[in-house]
C-alpha cells in the first residue's frame, strides 16, 4: 500500500473518512473523492488530496480517473437509506448503480490494480426473492453490474459486504443515533430544559451484526492488498447482538434518565441495517440475543485475507459516546 495511488470515493461519509486517515496512515497517497468542496479540506489529515466529482457525471468521472490514474480504488459512494429509495427510486438507480458502471468504464482505459466496491448485505437473490425495496434492488444490481464489468473487460473488481458498521464518526446508524439522544437529554438536563422527546425502539429482541468502521477500513485494506478479483468478501464480527443490549449498553453512559420507548415485541423476522432512522425494525424473539452466524449464511463469500476483528463492542461504543460528546469536532 506504501506510495501506492489510491483513489477513495464517498470519501467525504463515515467510512470514507476513516478510509482516507487509515490509508493515508499507511503510507498511501490518498486522494479523497468528494462531492462538493465547501468545508471538506477539514475533513482529512494532511496528505490526503481532495477531488471534487460528481460521479453521476460521466465525462467528469472520466476527467477524474485520466487525471489521477490510480492504482488502488475503494469504491464507498452511494446512498443507503431505505425510506429515501422509496421516496426516490430512480435517484438510487443512478446513484448506485450508474455512477458505479461510470467509474468502471472510466477505468477500462487507466487499469487499477485492484478495484474494490463496497456492495451491501441488504441485496436480495433475484432468482428466487422479489427486491423488498427500491435500495435492495440498487445494490443487487450494482453488485451484478460490477462483477459483470470485471469478467467482461478484465478489470480487477472485488466486492466488500460489510455489515453495520459502528464507531466514531458522522454515523447515522442507529448506536450513533441512540447516543446524540443521549447527549442531547444530558444537555437539556444541564441547561434545566424539558428532555427530547422519546427515542423509539421498536423491539428490544431484533439482532444486528455490529462492526466497528476501523476494522472494516483494515478489511479493506487487506481485500485490496491480497484479495481476489471476482470474490465477494464478507466482514463481520461474527455475532450478532439485540438492540435492546445494545440500547442498554449505551444508556448506562448516559449521566441523566434517557427518556426510551422500548416498543412491542417483534412479529417478524427483519435484519437490515437499521440506519435510517430511531424506529428500528423488530426481529424474531426465537433467536439468541448474541447469535454467531453460521457458516451456510457466508455460502459465497470470500475469508478476508490477514484479517480478524480488533476493537471490541464496549469500546466501540465508549468512542461513539466520546464523539457524540464531543460535537461536530470530535476525533473519530
Amino acid at each position: 500500500m506504501k506510495g501506492r495511488r489510491l483513489l477513495i470515493t464517498g470519501a467525504a461519509g463515515f467510512t470514507g473518512r476513516h478510509a482516507a486517515a487509515y490509508f493515508a496512515g499507511e503510507g498511501a497517497e490518498v486522494t479523497a473523492v468528494v462531492r462538493r468542496s465547501t468545508g471538506e479540506a477539514s475533513l482529512f489529515p494532511p496528505g490526503v488530496q481532495s477531488y471534487v466529482c460528481d460521479l453521476g457525471d460521466r465525462r467528469a468521472v472520466a476527467a477524474m480517473v485520466a487525471a489521477i490514474k490510480p492504482e488502488l480504488v475503494l469504491h464507498l459512494a452511494g446512498r443507503n437509506s431505505v425510506p429515501e429509495s422509496w421516496r426516490d427510486p430512480l435517484l438510487y438507480m443512478e446513484t448506485n448503480v450508474m455512477a458505479t458502471l461510470y467509474l468502471l468504464e472510466a477505468l477500462r482505459s487507466q487499469p487499477a490494480g485492484r478495484i474494490l466496491v463496497a456492495g451491501s448485505r441488504l441485496k436480495y437473490r433475484p432468482a428466487s426473492e422479489v427486491p423488498p425495496h427500491p435500495y435492495s434492488l440498487s445494490k443487487t444490481l450494482e453488485e451484478l453490474v460490477s462483477l459483470a464489468w470485471g469478467t467482461l473487460f478484465k478489470l480487477p473488481v472485488l466486492m466488500a459486504e460489510p455489515s453495520n458498521l459502528i464507531g466514531p464518526g458522522p454515523s447515522t446508524g442507529f448506536c450513533s443515533l441512540l447516543a446524540g439522544h443521549i447527549v442531547r437529554s444530558e444537555a437539556a438536563a444541564a441547561a434545566g430544559e424539558a428532555a427530547p422527546a422519546v427515542f423509539r425502539l421498536s423491539s428490544r429482541q431484533a439482532k444486528r451484526d455490529f462492526l466497528d468502521v476501523r476494522d472494516a477500513v483494515r478489511a479493506y485494506g487487506c481485500i485490496l492488498d491480497a484479495g481476489e478479483a471476482g470474490r465477494i468478501y464478507r466482514i463481520d464480527s461474527g455475532t450478532e447482538h439485540g438492540l435492546g443490549e445494545i440500547a442498554e449498553k449505551l444508556l448506562a453512559h448516559a449521566a441523566v434518565p434517557v427518556p426510551m420507548d422500548w416498543g412491542p415485541e417483534p412479529v417478524e423476522a427483519d435484519r437490515g441495517n437499521g440506519s435510517a432512522a430511531s424506529a428500528v425494525p423488530a426481529g424474531p424473539p426465537s433467536e439468541s440475543v448474541n447469535r454467531k452466524i453460521t457458516p451456510d449464511e457466508s455460502a459465497g463469500s470470500a475469508v478476508v485475507p490477514g484479517w480478524r476483528p480488533g476493537i471490541g463492542l464496549d469500546q466501540s461504543l465508549a468512542d461513539i459516546i466520546g464523539y457524540a460528546r464531543a460535537g461536530k469536532e470530535g476525533r473519530m
